[in-house]
């Protein structure tokens, strides 16, 4: 009976986790989503508007490496909850912003919010997991995914309707989110595994050796800008580009941006379990290379297929993230943290960079040219044929299992 209130349990902090991620994510995709309003209100040019998205994504960057890597050795449970208050003043700031500086700094608020959001939430994500590692990963950024695709749509019928001012109505969003990260926070510092994962990094050592490690978490990286340099020009200028091809309205183009984010909230939750279960590494590897015949297809698809392939791209490329990240974390046991923090700040940041660079681009070309270019970029993908192929699943629970016996009777 006991075990199953212990299982039990995690899976609320699970839900809670991902619930909240929805929360923070929504409201950061609220802010790309809103860019026509942005843009016509401030007579902004690509390159602004790029700018934007790069304050977004650095300011949830830079951090979180650093973050992740103190939180690691020194966890604080109440932190989460102290970073969706950042978010909730970035929403009642953009709301009543008059200036471009002014949608600056607010955007660095929301930014700077998840900075502390994703490496804490990823941490509590794996102590909740029972040894699923994989399932709870994607389980919690499913819910970011689901939040993103959530933004478009309410910018579409919300914000576009009403005004910028309605953005301080998501506030409220921000603020249970608090409620519930405290609470979530509480149960991290009573149940046991805030000690557990302090002790756990301090003895932590790699199960392969530290070059092999060095070649991976590179190869990871190079991955990951294939994927988010790709999944930028979709996010922040697809609604541009249905505007300018297909000569949709706003509204519709959001509406169709909501549909390729919410295949990627799908794609997203698919991966992690399937890593589980046949190995990270081909998971990775089908999902970045794969995907390379559906992105070259896209810039000469009709409307219809734009659809269709959109939603494939979404589903499939989808799904590398949450293994990517669980993949790194099993390499350097006990950095959990900092891994999350890392890979979270790298992709945001990778993110930023992208988007500006390819507004910077539009501006000098088209949009079109854009999307023909970013189409060759999951080739990158073949370089995870260099992933080390051990399995470093079972020895990394035997690790952590040693160091918190309390997690390895869960997991069993």
């Amino acid at each position: 009976m006991r075990l199953y209130w212990v299982v039990d349990t995690a899976f609320e902090i699970l839900a809670a986790l991902s619930f909240c991620h929805m929360l923070n994510d929504m409201m950061q995709s609220l802010i790309p989503a809103i860019y026509p309003i942005l843009k016509q209100n401030f007579q902004l040019d690509f390159t602004q508007v790029g700018l934007i998205t790069l304050v977004l994504q650095l300011s949830g960057a830079l951090l979180q490496p650093v973050i992740g890597f103190y939180a690691d050795r020194h966890p604080r449970p109440y932190a989460l909850a102290v970073g969706m208050g950042f978010t909730l003043l970035g929403m009642l700031t953009l709301s009543r912003a008059a200036s471009f500086p002014m949608v600056l700094g607010a955007t660095a608020l929301v930014g700077l919010g998840s900075s502390v959001f994703h490496p804490e939430s990823s941490r509590m994500a794996r102590a909740a997991s029972g040894g699923r590692h994989g399932f709870a990963q994607s389980f919690f950024q499913v819910g970011g995914n689901f939040g993103s695709s959530l933004g478009p749509l309410l910018a579409a019928f919300i914000v576009l309707r009403r005004g910028q001012g309605s953005i301080a109505w998501f506030s409220i969003a921000a603020l249970v989110g608090m409620i519930f990260l405290f609470r979530v926070g509480s149960w991290y510092r009573l149940s046991g595994h805030m000690h557990a994962a302090r002790r756990a990094a301090v003895s932590a050592q790699n199960l392969v050796s530290s070059r092999r490690v060095a070649t991976a978490i590179s190869i990871l990286l190079a991955l990951l800008f294939s994927k988010f340099i790709y999944l930028a020009s979709l996010g922040s200028y697809y609604t541009f580009y249905l505007i300018s091809r297909f000569h949709l309205s706003v509204q519709d183009a959001q509406i169709n941006l909501f549909i390729f984010l919410a295949s990627v909230a799908a794609g997203t939750i698919i991966g992690g379990p399937v890593g589980d279960r046949i190995g990270r590494r081909r998971v990775i590897l089908a999902s970045i290379l794969g995907v390379l015949p559906f992105t070259l297809a896209l810039p000469y698809a009709d409307l219809f297929w734009t659809r269709i392939l959109s939603v494939i791209i979404g589903l499939v490329l989808a799904s590398a993230f949450s293994v990517i990240v669980v993949y790194a974390q099993e390499l350097m046991p006990g950095r959990v943290g900092m891994i999350a923090g890392l890979f979270f700040g790298v992709a945001f940041g990778i993110s930023g960079i992208g988007a500006a660079a390819l507004g910077s681009l539009a501006d000098r070309t088209d949009i079109f040219f854009v999307y023909r270019l970013c189409s060759y970029l999951p080739a990158i993908g073949v370089l995870a044929f260099w992933l080390p192929r051990t399995d470093v699943a079972a020895a990394h629970h035997e690790q952590m299992s040693a160091v918190m016996p309390e997690l390895g009777s869960m997991a069993e």
